[in-house]
């Protein structure tokens, strides 16, 4: 195979599970070898589809996909301004694809070239929400019968829900939260989860960037007596700064990094250990290849990884989550959506959960595939998300 080329590079759209998915397929001049990475920006499919058709495939066909490191170097210049989610997650198909053929070329999994086993699974976490703590307790024992040991506890979905509002007249469309009542209702919630499951049940919770900086301290320090295992996302990447402020006043623990899509963004965090877990969606900053070093730098820092794992991530970018994970020794955790028979049909050879831990299988690559007749039965939609626009009660719109 000295001569092993790229011959095509092809973007499956699907929705199986009513989510926008977007999936790269790299073909080789090699009969049968090819492989598949996520491209998945649901909010903005049809764009990376379009990037990774007109600018990427006339870029990449005729390149040897041995070479990972430097497709990925010179993918991210050649549009020369870089860094955003669009360009970054059509990238990483590309990468995550091309690990996936150097998997299968060295009939080895991908977790072995990145270095071999750490562990044999993946601890997960599940998100359990209801309209009250009482609703949110029953799921989450509903959980640990399954054999989960963490916990993401919401009460409402981000920002609480139900709030009496106080908004002006001809106030905006939107989804309107209170955010002093949604406080509020995070302490009460974790003061009942630890009365009534005790300490040995790690719980978690995500702010959503839904409050002020100076609330959103207010509220992490409120939270120390619960131990949470972490707080997530408790600022937007536009108020980084406030993390030193954050790390002063309390010990909660802090994982960022959902909508990070530049170094710039976590670089100061991790090295001035302003935060406690790596919190990427691995296809918006480019791929593994640039998660894995992410996660060596996270390491050298003692900072660990929790790599985003909402529905909007196909299976394939949950698989190529759990390959680092495995062989990550900062790993920390794994944020888990459990995916339906249908998309499972899709998407053959997806990662298992068995009693709170995530398995990939050990064959060649990210060790899973795409039908494609399949996914031709779930189109994707065209419809513009509503929960992306967040107000408080004077209409003001929001970080979502």
């Amino acid at each position: 195979m000295s001569h092993l080329q790229i011959r095509d590079v092809r973007v499956i759209l699907t929705a199986p599970d009513g989510i926008n998915l977007v999936v790269v397929k790299v073909e080789t001049t090699e009969p049968g070898l090819y492989g598949i990475g996520c491209a998945t920006f649901t909010q903005r499919h049809l764009t990376v589809a379009n990037a990774v058709e007109q600018y990427l495939k006339p870029f990449l066909v005729g390149k040897d996909p041995r070479r990972i490191e430097d497709i990925w170097q010179t993918s991210m210049v050649s549009s020369y301004w870089r860094n955003g989610p669009v360009l970054n997650n059509a990238i990483a198909g590309v990468d995550m694809a091309l690990w996936d053929i150097k998997g299968k070329l060295a009939n080895m999994p991908v977790y072995d070239l990145l270095g071999g086993k750490c562990r044999e699974a993946a601890a997960v976490y599940r998100h359990a929400d209801g309209r009250d703590a009482q609703e949110v307790e029953h799921h989450v024992r509903a959980f640990i019968e399954q054999g989960y040991r963490y916990l993401r506890c919401q009460m409402g979905g981000y920002g609480g829900r139900g709030h009496q509002l106080h908004s002006p007249e001809n106030a905006q469309p939107g989804v309107y939260f209170d955010p002093q009542a949604y406080s509020r209702s995070v302490l009460h919630l974790f003061e009942h989860m630890r009365l009534q499951l005790g300490g040995e049940i790690e719980l978690l919770h995500d702010i959503h960037e839904r409050l002020v900086p100076i609330e959103a301290v207010r509220l992490a320090k409120q939270l120390e007596p619960y131990r949470l295992f972490f707080l997530e996302d408790a600022l937007p990447p536009e108020q980084l700064d406030w993390f030193e402020n954050l790390r002063s006043q309390c010990a909660t623990p802090l994982a960022m990094g959902e909508l990070f899509v530049h170094p710039a963004e976590w670089m100061p965090l991790i090295s001035r250990r302003l935060i406690d877990f790596i919190r990427c969606h691995i296809s918006a900053i480019g791929g593994l290849t640039p998660a894995r070093k992410l996660a060596t730098l996270c390491e050298a820092f003692g900072v660990r990884t929790a790599w985003h794992g909402p529905g909007d991530l196909s299976p394939v970018g949950a698989a190529a989550n759990i390959h680092l994970d495995l062989a990550s020794p900062n790993f920390g955790i794994q944020e888990w959506t459990e995916y339906s028979e249908q998309a499972r049909e899709v998407f053959p050879g997806s990662p298992e959960v068995r009693n709170g831990y995530v398995y990939v299988n050990d064959k060649p690559g990210l060790g899973i595939d795409l039908d494609e007749s399949k996914a031709a039965l779930y189109p994707c939609h065209d419809k513009l998300p509503a929960w992306t626009l967040a107000r408080i009660p004077d209409g003001t719109a929001i970080r979502p």
